[in-house]
């Protein structure tokens, strides 16, 4: 069954855009999609002044979060961590009547340099994609938020040379558009490692 209409907040936190790839050309995309609010979290706090008021009316003005970034030793980048330590505070986010992002979608679209048998418990890394956001999709559990699987790009060091881009990018805007008309099985698609490569069966209508 379809969802109302959903307003979308894609926060970027990339350190050297300059060197990037995949994630300017995804940010450029989620521009154009109407419904989608994109905001360049280095681009607006440079100096890491972040301004916990107009982040959390942000916020509370979307029914969906999305947190775009690099994997940075399995982890984001720093500016995405300051932005949830001062931004998910205790009586907002969480705690006592601390229930603003109940009910809210969250996951994050991220790029991994690595190739995808490199996250696997037998691979390099020892984890998977989903287990290393395992603190995000906790985070998402106490502030009342339903975690989605990550929009995942692996070998993104190699992509554009792989030819891997053209098709990224167009599940990329299905599934923004996608999740702007409510039309996302979110049960089914909570089940799975990543969203992408899925979209033919968790996009409704």
């Amino acid at each position: 069954m379809s969802e109302p209409q959903q307003a979308v907040l894609l926060l970027l936190a990339h350190p050297s855009q300059h060197r990037s790839e995949v994630n300017l050309p995804l940010f450029e995309l989620a521009k154009t999609v109407p419904g989608v609010t994109t905001v360049d979290l280095y681009g607006e706090y440079p100096e890491f002044d972040i301004d916990i008021e107009r982040e959390q009316q942000r916020l509370l003005a979307h029914d969906v979060v999305i947190f775009q970034f690099p994997l940075y030793w399995y982890s984001t980048p720093a500016i995405l961590k300051e932005w949830q330590d001062l931004v998910l505070e205790y009586g907002f986010a969480y705690g006592t009547d601390g229930n603003a992002l109940k009910g809210k979608r969250f996951f994050c679209a991220i790029t991994a340099g690595g190739k995808e048998e490199a996250y696997q418990a037998e691979g390099y890394n020892h984890f998977t994609l989903r287990q290393l956001l395992a603190p995000l999709e906790q985070t998402a559990s106490l502030t009342g938020m339903r975690y989605l699987p990550p929009f995942a790009l692996f070998g993104a060091r190699t992509a554009v040379e792989d030819g891997l881009m053209a098709q990224h990018l167009e599940e990329w805007r299905e599934l923004l558009t996608a999740l702007v008309a409510g039309k996302l099985n979110r049960r089914l698609a909570a089940k799975l490692e990543r969203l992408n490569g899925h979209l033919d069966q968790i996009i409704t209508g």
